[in-house]
């Protein structure tokens, strides 16, 4: 590049800074009182996607000052240490830009040449203001997670599938998108690999301090794990095992001798952290187990714990399998918390929904939520990740409007959410996904008209992640037979993993 290519190009990049300097101290000015609730909210969707496609701008001017070699310039030891100099940042956040930059951005040979991206469905996804860090980060993590025993090109196939689910869902989504694909990709790999479990297993108490406090870390097996949320969703509710409350119910919230109006009254009163009731429930678990054996009167734990796995799964004891707490389980575990249990068989139709169960009277029975937290597993509502044991059963239509109590006409919601449904303002609407519906029998809910314009009604993918991978595989296979393949059917970039890539060599 000549120097006057040089002069223009900087003066172009000078004026773009200046453009957007300027609307962005015109937004500052502005009056919003002046929009209506979805000139607001569509004009929080619109800054959003402007600052998604900034942190592209971001991860270029990453790449070019590592290109150039810029820190050992100025002084720094470290890439880190020249942004922490420059930005004024955090080191957290300068690793985070530079890991972010190794995979999305352009990096070039020493030819000049442009190389092929790391993630390049990714790094297209957020300059299209799709996608934003988060979802990028939970890619990026899962893609790290593929065994290296898989091909680079299942591994592509794998990353466009995520950034295809990203520009329509949340990290949240993505991540658990992911545990999925990952099983798929390595069914007996990592995810029902015993060895790695028992070498992470293990709780760490340390030395109490001056507050006479223990500091706790470890990590449980998926059985402990599947053990200890029933628990805390019983004892940890809150109002239940207050200390600082003496007129809070003690043991568990569902036992008989718990009075619900004081209950209720404690609940109001409770400020608590939901760290500090984990803490007090385990307190008062083990006080219960050591004194009156409250917790032996259940004959086990395994009783309480409630996995939904199919027949397929049943069979060839192997892959995972979910929790009413929403937790992953390989299958073997699961058999062994099953050992001591009563097995309850449910059958479900061709749509996943459980064969007719049903009742004249308003109150669901036991059979019915179990059948609901086979097929719902969790609260239905779009977007929502409470598991099946912080959910109650409601009514798709109110009971007090015609809503009959049959298996078809309930579902899982938890207290927040059914709380959206009413007739006011920002109300939400829930009806049963016709038959002709790609999910038909599931619970659609209609949003309001700030969170969505037309009020599409949804179902909650949250808890059924192979669904959104298998929308957005389709969704990827519809892109790549537009072109997105070479004519010899290879891919044109390399291992989305980076093996190799320009990346390996940043200071």
């Amino acid at each position: 590049m000549s120097s006057i290519d040089k002069v223009g190009a900087s003066g172009q990049v000078q004026e773009h800074l200046s453009t957007i300097a300027d609307a962005i101290e015109g937004l500052c000015d502005s009056d919003l009182t002046g929009l209506s609730d979805a000139e607001l909210t569509d004009t929080m969707r619109r800054l959003e996607k402007t600052l998604r496609r900034a942190s592209a701008v971001g991860h270029n001017l990453i790449v070019e000052t590592a290109e150039r070699s810029l820190p050992g310039k100025l002084g720094h030891k470290t890439f880190n240490k020249l942004l922490i100099g420059v930005l004024r940042i955090s080191a957290a956040d300068a690793s985070a830009r530079i890991t972010a930059a190794k995979s999305l951005g352009t990096w070039h040979a020493l030819s000049g040449q442009p190389l092929p991206v790391d993630l390049p469905e990714t790094a297209t996804a957020q300059r299209d203001g799709d996608i934003g860090a988060d979802h990028a980060r939970a890619i990026r993590e899962v893609i790290r997670k593929i065994p290296h025993t898989v091909s680079s090109s299942d591994v592509a196939v794998a990353e466009q599938i995520l950034a295809e689910l990203a520009r329509s869902a949340t990290p949240e989504d993505v991540e658990k998108a992911g545990h999925e694909l990952l099983a798929h990709l390595n069914p007996d790999g990592n995810l029902t690999d015993d060895k790695d479990r028992k070498r992470l297993r293990g709780i760490r108490l340390g030395r109490q301090d001056q507050n006479l406090t223990t500091p706790i870390s470890g990590h449980l097996d998926p059985q402990a794990r599947a053990l200890l949320d029933p628990i805390l969703a019983k004892w940890a509710r809150p109002g239940m095992n207050n200390p600082d409350d003496p007129e809070s119910p003690t043991g568990a919230a569902e036992h008989p001798g718990v009075d619900r109006d004081q209950l209720a009254a404690a609940a109001g009163r409770d400020t608590r952290t939901a760290a500090q009731r984990n803490h007090d429930a385990v307190k008062e678990a083990l006080r219960a187990l050591l004194g009156s054996g409250v917790l032996g009167s259940h004959r086990g734990l395994p009783v309480t714990t409630i996995l939904t796995m199919t027949i397929d799964q049943l069979e060839q004891q192997t892959g995972v399998v979910t929790t009413a707490s929403g937790r992953i389980v390989p299958i073997k575990d699961a058999l062994k918390l099953a050992e001591r249990s009563h097995p309850v068989l449910v059958l479900f139709d061709h749509n996943g929904r459980p064969l007719h169960l049903g009742r004249s009277k308003r109150l669901a029975t036991a059979d019915q939520r179990l059948a609901l937290i086979a097929a719902d597993r969790g609260c239905t509502r779009p977007g929502c990740d409470a598991p099946a044991t912080m959910t109650a059963v409601h009514h798709v239509h109110d009971w007090s409007k015609g809503g009959t109590t049959d298996i078809g006409a309930l579902t899982l919601g938890c207290d927040g959410c059914h709380a959206l449904i009413h007739d006011g303002p920002g109300d939400w609407k829930t009806r049963t996904a016709p038959k002709d519906s790609e999910y038909a029998g599931r619970t659609e809910w209609s949003p309001p008209t700030h969170i969505d314009p037309e009020q599409k009604p949804r179902v909650n993918h949250r808890h059924h992640p192979k669904e959104l991978l298998d929308r957005a595989r389709r969704k990827a296979n519809a892109r790549r037979e537009t072109g997105m393949r070479r004519r010899d059917g290879s891919w044109p970039w390399g291992d989305a993993r980076g093996e190799g890539s320009a990346s390996d060599g940043l200071p």
